[in-house]
């Protein structure tokens, strides 16, 4: 290698898998190919394979030591929680990450710069959803797959390996699924997001019902509250924004045109709603809007004019008190609907809890893996009684994320 990579360089939960290679360039197909070599033999590594892994310490020396290894990789298992995600031909000679920013700032997890310094790696814990792994120039790989590992951070200090597997189906539906390109694209350009090619919905009620309609639900409350601008119960007002956009994707059946002409009209609004935060050209605003139509799964379907014209022809509803069925009042129809509504909107409900689960749930994995990592490099002279708290700690985390290995 030209460079020494070390431990200093990589996240820590990486290094306590015994999953690592080497890799040297060869000429496939007319290619230049980056392939897996086995530091134990010197011969070609298979990712699946596990003898021709090994730990980082062995596969560095072998990598330093021997000609023609231009560096090292780590392989992804089934044995393991980590996810990879490849983005190429994203970064141009000045350092910008172009069209890969998004994902990037989504993720917002351990990234890379790849060896050609034309791309992107980035490594985090969690599940693929089910579905291709590649679109254009986005990969996503969980298992039988390495990447090489260059150490160049993108970020100073480097971002943990953390858990995102929302992030991950976020990402993964909107540049992987859908049928895999063929065609040879202009790389200038971002790839074609796959919920681009999802159907306009168009909603049928005006906007003074959607919001007559949300204001009378089961938790009309709370609808109630971030219309007029209050973000007290979320952490950030980029989370009262995503769960106002969640009730509004309900109510507008997912009529994204409604949506922004609604939520301009709320107290959430601010200057940020139309600033360009992404490399693709979208605005904030628009991306919140795209992601709460993505993740919300059904939407209200008011009744049809035919059904509410057949409603009032029917003739009057004979008295219960003579034996009459009550399920086909109009009262018991009513609440019939309204049950439907209440379904749904605990749909929304579970969503936006989810959410909040999930936040909580990545502070406390940070926290804990940088309370290991010092435990880990704490000097020789700690006090016993730091030294005995070290091996609980770190079992801890290890034991969230899943050893993986041969001891």
């Amino acid at each position: 290698m030209s460079e020494e990579l070390t431990t200093d360089d990589l996240p820590a939960t990486l290094l306590d898998y015994d999953q690592w290679v080497c890799w040297q360039t060869e000429e496939r197909d007319g290619k230049q190919t980056k392939i897996p070599i086995a530091p134990t033999s010197g011969r070609y590594a298979s990712t699946t394979d596990s003898t021709t892994w090994t730990a980082f310490e062995e596969a560095r020396q072998y990598a330093v030591g021997t000609d023609n290894i231009e560096g090292l990789g780590f392989v992804f298992t089934d044995n393991d929680p980590f996810v990879g995600v490849d983005l190429d031909n994203c970064r141009d000679d000045s350092g910008s990450p172009k069209w890969a920013t998004d994902i990037i700032e989504q993720l917002d997890a351990y990234t890379e710069i790849s060896p050609s310094g034309t791309g992107y790696h980035l490594i985090v814990t969690g599940k693929l959803p089910s579905g291709p792994n590649r679109r254009d120039d986005v990969e996503c790989y969980e298992t039988a797959r390495y990447f090489t590992v260059t150490g160049n951070s993108v970020h100073d200090p480097p971002r943990p390996v953390a858990e995102r597997t929302a992030e991950l189906a976020a990402v993964h539906a909107e540049y992987v699924a859908g049928d895999e390109s063929k065609n040879e694209r202009d790389v200038s350009k971002p790839p074609q997001r796959a919920s681009m090619q999802a159907t306009v919905r168009t909603s049928t009620l005006d906007d003074e019902t959607i919001i007559e309609k949300a204001r009378a639900a089961s938790n009309g409350s709370k609808f109630e509250r971030l219309w007029n601008g209050s973000t007290s119960g979320y952490d950030s007002h980029s989370e009262a924004d995503m769960a106002l956009c969640f009730m509004l994707a309900f109510w507008t059946g997912g009529d994204v045109a409604q949506m922004d002409r609604l939520f301009r009209q709320s107290g959430l609004l601010r200057g940020k709603w139309d600033e360009v935060h992404f490399a693709d050209g979208s605005t904030y605003g628009e991306k919140t809007l795209e992601r709460a139509v993505a993740r919300v799964d059904e939407f209200y379907e008011p009744p049809t004019q035919d059904a509410q014209r057949t409603e009032s022809a029917k003739p009057p509803t004979p008295d219960p008190a003579v034996g009459a069925d009550r399920k086909h009042t109009p009262q018991a129809q009513a609440s019939g609907r309204e049950q439907h509504e209440r379904r749904l909107m605990a749909i929304i409900d579970r969503l936006e809890a989810r959410v909040d689960e999930l936040e909580a749930e990545n502070d406390a994995l940070r926290k804990a893996l940088d309370e290991a990592r010092e435990a880990r490099e704490r000097p020789q002279g700690t006090s016993k009684e730091k030294q005995a708290e070290t091996p609980s700690l770190w079992t801890r985390v290890t034991a969230r994320f899943g050893s993986g290995r041969d001891d």
